[in-house]
């Protein structure tokens, strides 16, 4: 059995979203941003799919805005604890 197809589908909504809106500061900082993904993920359900395309070509426009503004949310709030965290050292 192989299940390495099988993926949760946050986990591009959060990489897009670090990619394109990452403040610059941080954007070259691969702990931070590994981290900052990491507790993003943590904080969104799971949504398990094969292909990303599959779980696109199945949500209404609500439901992929609804997600999208859960990442928005949930990244926001991890790069702010990794802030605290690192600066709490």
């Amino acid at each position: 059995m192989n299940i390495g197809s099988i993926h949760n589908y946050y986990e591009s909504l959060v990489g897009e979203y670090l990619l394109h809106e990452l403040p610059d500061e941080y954007a070259e900082d691969q702990d931070f941003i590994e981290d900052v993904a990491c507790l993003a993920l943590n904080r969104l359900p799971a949504r398990y799919v094969r292909h990303d395309v599959d779980m696109a070509f199945f949500l209404t426009t609500d439901e992929r805005e609804k997600m999208q503004n859960n990442v928005v949310e949930s990244v926001t709030a991890a790069i702010a604890q990794v802030k605290s965290a690192t600066h709490a050292d």
